[in-house]
């Protein structure tokens, strides 16, 4: 799958950019006044799977040490 790392890198960048992009829509909806609860529980669903994807590849991108 990913395994050479300036693909790793690039797909870090595009998953922390749309990480940072539902913040945006998620703090906006929440300001606007009435929240559509279902929407906002998916916004909130997908930021939390991309979390978990980052963390993923950046685990990748450090070698494994021998203690």
């Amino acid at each position: 799958m990913l395994t050479d790392r300036d693909t790793v890198l690039r797909r870090l960048h595009e998953l922390r950019s749309e990480h940072r992009d539902l913040d945006t829509v998620i703090v906006r909806l929440s300001d606007k006044g009435p929240i559509d609860q279902l929407q906002l529980q998916r916004l909130k669903k997908r930021k939390l799977m991309l979390k978990d994807e980052i963390a993923w590849l950046e685990s990748r991108l450090i070698p494994d040490s021998i203690a």
